[in-house]
């Protein structure tokens, strides 16, 4: 009764919707689904990944009332190339796996409803000739797959594409040293005996030869190769999809949700319709295939996790994932550079890199944990300049300077930041968070608050060669001072340079992980006082338009408020007057008083969430999560915290 309620309520809301909104001309939308069963409590194969047939046709059914039109890979490709439009409410249907379900429920449905469909089988799995195979970490029945007699007669029908699932690279392989098993695709193999990993040349003939060997038997089985490649757990890479294109497989699906557009048929997002899901549930999805829902966030140090002794760092973080999985959150920001000390500085790295010291291969194990075991997506908190290299570095000595009293640039008391207008510091760093990217899996990056260029900053030679070349400004921050409106220009231009900074970086890591969100560290002065971009080169409005998120540094006893709360709920209505900005803003609370060196207190930090919601913010968190401690109390917070709706947590 809950769900058809609720299947009501969501055909009611979604009948106001009109056509635009559902998708703009050349979009489309697509479903994954795995095993169909008539009775999903019975012989379950891939366990969360099955529907009931019933399920099935009455989604089917909905899609064909409310105007749906399903299509295929050559529709998407002749609209690509210009040779016809999609039709309206184009929809793509997938099934992986290679499931016999695929043949014996869905194929007939396939043919009833004149419903084109991309089946993805998995080659290794087809080619057995056993009683079992390996369907990821325990054995399945044979008989529960496909043949390739039956892939070819869909194949011939007309209705079905074949695509590459790989041949076999469904499976996870060591991805650090702490033995996790990760996706075979996107991840470097660690090798224990010589405690190295995977390089780039074999980790590519690696994945190219499992996709020639799948495109080959498919094309032998069925007379057809594969124009299209199905990431195995949605996991890859940009390397792993040129070598599909390479194999002439242009049309590569991933796991990534949301809609898609024929300007990106090389990493097709899908939405993936699970055990449970409803008809409500898949409607809501295909009217708003990308809309986020509030983030709640812990925001973790790895150096109170890092311990000398490896027995001790594991109960660590065992205490870690049972906090977060007690706060049913969704969202870690978890550090990924060692800063034992506090000065701000990243003296060493918690990954494997080019240019710092590690200090443990840890930041993987822990992001991995968190994710699998604890359920919440994962942010790399990584500084943007503050990387402490070294005199003896290349880069080392490229370094923010500011102007003296006296005109004279000298160094930086705090953050040892290296210049953003320096190419080889901004080489160094960026293959710094490519590191990051080849050796961890993750989902988004923080970007520091060390990311900022006061009014006397940067006086670097670096610096004042780009004002005096690029911006045509007077090669001298006194004179440029002295002109407001050069000042103005100047301040505008430094705040953009930071942006572009933390853009390359970026895309540097979606090379390897390419659908990453990203966030932003935002003091909040520069939200209260219109002249603080000045003071620090950020700005609001820059930072929602090119950044999914940014985190505010929502800290009243760090920015010494005489009244904190009336403080906080300024600083959310200052955000509210955006329009939409409320979306993209996480405010970031402190459960720490830095200045006194106490914590917070867990009823003043409850009031503070209390607050933020009762002012409208959607987003919010808090820094740090001192787990040792147990501050803050997960029972006092968790009531605010807490994502789920029912059952309610307890306090």
């Amino acid at each position: 009764m809950r769900s058809f309620i609720l299947y009501c309520l969501v055909i009611f809301t979604l009948g106001l919707v009109s056509a635009a909104q559902a998708g703009a001309e050349g979009d489309f939308i697509v479903l994954s689904y795995h095993d169909v069963q008539d009775d999903p409590s019975r012989n379950r194969v891939a366990d969360a990944m099955t529907i009931s047939t019933a399920e099935l046709v009455a989604q089917f059914s909905w899609l064909r009332e409310h105007g749906y039109h399903p299509i295929g890979i050559g529709d998407l490709l002749a609209a690509r190339e210009g040779r016809r439009p999609l039709p309206d409410k184009a929809l793509l249907l997938t099934f992986d796996d290679g499931y016999l379900s695929t043949y014996t429920r869905v194929f007939p449905l396939l043919k009833l409803f004149n419903y084109p469909a991309v089946v993805a089988p998995l080659a290794k799995w087809i080619d057995s000739e056993g009683e079992t195979i390996q369907y990821g970490d325990k054995p399945a029945p044979r008989s529960q797959f496909m043949t390739w007699a039956q892939l070819r007669e869909m194949a011939q029908s007309g209705l079905v594409e074949i695509a590459s699932h790989s041949y076999d690279l469904h499976h996870g392989i060591q991805g650090n040293p702490q033995g996790n098993l990760q996706p075979a695709v996107a991840t470097r193999r660690y090798d224990p005996d010589s405690a190295s990993y995977e390089d780039a040349a074999t980790w590519r003939k690696r994945i190219h030869d499992d996709l020639l060997a799948s495109s080959r038997v498919i094309a032998r089985h069925t007379g057809q190769r594969p124009r299209v490649m199905v990431w195995p757990y949605g996991s890859y890479n940009q390397d792993a999809i040129d070598i599909a294109r390479e194999l002439g497989m242009p049309v590569t699906l991933t796991l990534d949700s949301g809609p898609n557009s024929l300007h990106r048929l090389q990493a097709v997002r899908r939405i993936l319709v699970t055990d449970g899901d409803t008809l409500a549930d898949v409607v809501t999805s295909l009217y708003y295939p990308d809309t986020p829902g509030p983030i709640r966030v812990a925001h973790v140090d790895l150096d109170y996790i890092y311990d000398e002794d490896s027995a001790q760092q594991e109960r660590n973080l065992g205490h870690l994932l049972d906090r977060i999985k007690d706060l049913r959150i969704n969202t870690v920001y978890l550090q990924a550079h060692a800063d034992p000390d506090g000065d701000g500085n990243a003296d060493a790295l918690y990954f494997p890199n080019r240019h710092l010291p590690m200090r443990a291969d840890l930041f993987n194990r822990v992001a991995w944990q968190l994710f699998t075991r604890a359920g919440v997506m994962v942010y790399a908190w990584l500084p943007v300049l503050s990387f402490d290299l070294g005199e003896d570095h290349p880069a080392g000595k490229q370094l923010v300077q500011r102007l003296a009293p006296d005109g004279s640039p000298v160094a930086i008391p705090d953050y040892r930041r290296l210049t953003p207008f320096s190419a080889q510091a901004l080489k160094t760093v960026s293959e710094i968070y490519a590191d990051l990217a080849i050796h961890a899996s993750f989902h988004g990056l923080l970007f520091h608050d060390d990311a900022y260029l006061s009014d006397y900053e940067d006086a670097s030679e670096a610096a004042l060669r780009v004002y005096r070349r690029q911006w045509k400004l007077p090669p001298s921050i006194g004179d440029i001072r002295q002109d407001p409106g050069l000042f103005q220009r100047w301040s505008r231009h430094k705040t953009e340079t930071l942006i572009y900074w933390t853009q390359r970086l970026a895309g540097q890591v979606r090379r390897y992980r390419p659908d990453i969100r990203t966030a932003r560290n935002l003091y909040a002065r520069v939200i209260l006082d219109p002249r603080a971009e000045t003071w620090f080169a950020q700005s609001l409005d820059l930072f929602l338009e090119n950044y999914d998120y940014t985190a505010v540094m929502a800290m009243p006893y760090m920015e010494r408020a005489r009244h904190p709360m009336r403080w906080l709920r300024q600083l959310v209505e200052r955000v509210a007057e955006k329009p939409g900005a409320l979306q993209k803003t996480v405010f970031e609370l402190q459960s720490r008083d830095w200045r006194s060196g106490k914590p917070v207190a867990n009823e003043e930090l409850r009031t503070q969430m209390n607050l933020l919601l009762e002012s409208g913010a959607l987003n919010f968190g808090y820094y740090p999560d001192d787990f040792a401690r147990e501050h803050p109390d997960v029972r006092r917070i968790r009531p605010i915290m807490s994502l789920n709706t029912y059952p309610y947590p307890k306090p």
